[in-house]
């Protein structure tokens, strides 16, 4: 099996670790217009050439991802198309699909062309921070044109399945409404509430200052890169909108229940939300991952935090992120530890609580 990637940033690189795992034997070339990460790759064993361009490299390409930035893939798919064996299913990785598919019917190549959206990411980008993991145990967008041969749509979910993703098959115009709402729209209200405070602060920064729980909480994904998703918003513009309209009829409404003190109206509010905050599949059965979390008060004082972490140690128990919480809104401690699974936090709590920690559960 050959397969091409052109760009190769935190998803593509993560596809690209998972198919040389899973599939030692592939061969893998990647193109990239940052130089130094298809170096990288290669240095690490996932890539095994660098072409010069997009040319006759990519003829006998089994599977090519498009892993660009969205407004340069349309570009390479002109590229690709002279070039392309006509068993060959070209891809993408973006967030939205109606611009892609559009162009690929502009092109005529509805024949090889399945969309494809990993709904997993990370804060941090670049090939650098490319894991196996990242796209394990997350749903995998597939997008058919409606034109695809016979048993390409279930090869390629096949192939996405067995690099331990979960295949969705989806209508490329549903996929785009369905992510305005659970992700498109979220990085806009994120945004926009982090401006909202500092328009809003004190003249001394207050706001800023003592900003802590929920709206660190809430407003984490603002720190995204605003290039990518200034495309994301321009390429599903009328389905954000449409949802964006709703969500402000939502606020309005809210709005004129705290004006006129309907305590039952807000209560409902918050009922039915965390109703079905708490319906969202965990781990293993759909993209959102649980927190296996605790809290416990901590002195400040050196080396308060390796004592802790080596009697956590000690017990053959890994931590997979533990610091300090300088404001204490909703909690009552101020050192924060995350385990990798549930069992480890159940034993590192009973630990911790043997050896005199005040642990505090959310």
């Amino acid at each position: 099996m050959k397969t091409g990637f052109i760009g190769l940033g935190l998803i593509g690189g993560s596809i690209a670790r998972a198919v040389r795992h899973f599939y030692p034997d592939a061969e893998i070339i990647a193109y990239s217009r940052t130089r130094a990460s298809v170096e990288q790759a290669v240095a690490d064993g996932v890539v095994d050439r660098i072409p010069d361009g997009v040319g006759e490299d990519f003829a006998d390409c089994d599977y090519i991802f498009l892993c660009a930035p969205v407004s340069s893939n349309a570009k390479y798919l002109e590229q690709l198309k002279p070039l392309i064996h006509s068993s060959c299913i070209i891809t993408d990785v973006g967030s939205t699909k109606t611009d892609i598919h559009e162009k690929v019917t502009e092109l005529g190549m509805e024949e090889n062309f399945i969309g494809g959206h990993p709904m997993a990411g990370s804060e941090k980008t670049g090939y650098a921070n490319s894991k196996r993991i990242l796209i394990e145990n997350a749903y995998y967008m597939i997008t058919p044109t409606g034109k695809n041969p016979d048993g390409a749509v279930d090869r390629y979910r096949n192939f996405v399945a067995s690099l331990k993703a979960l295949p969705l098959v989806v209508d490329y115009r549903t996929h785009d409404y369905v992510t305005a709402g659970i992700s498109h729209l979220p990085h806009i209200i994120a945004s926009s509430l982090v401006n909202l405070v500092k328009d809003s602060d004190t003249e001394n920064g207050l706001m800023k200052l003592v900003a802590a729980g929920g709206f660190k909480d809430i407003t984490r994904i603002a720190s995204s890169s605003p290039e990518m998703w200034e495309q994301i918003c321009m390429t599903n513009r009328k389905n954000i909108s449409s949802i964006l309209g709703d969500y402000i009829v939502s606020l309005t409404q809210i709005q004129k229940e705290l004006d006129n003190a309907e305590q039952g109206s807000i209560y409902h509010l918050f009922e039915t939300s965390r109703d079905y905050r708490n319906s969202l599949p965990a781990k293993g059965s759909g993209a959102l991952q649980p927190i296996y979390e605790l809290y416990c008060d901590m002195v400040d004082e050196a080396g308060g935090i390796a004592t802790l972490a080596t009697i956590l140690a000690s017990n053959q128990i890994s931590l997979k992120n533990i610091g300090i919480i300088h404001s204490r809104e909703f909690i009552e401690a101020v050192l924060r530890i995350e385990f990798y699974d549930e069992q480890a936090m159940v034993q590192a709590a009973d630990i911790l609580r043997k050896h005199r920690y005040v642990i505090y559960e959310r």
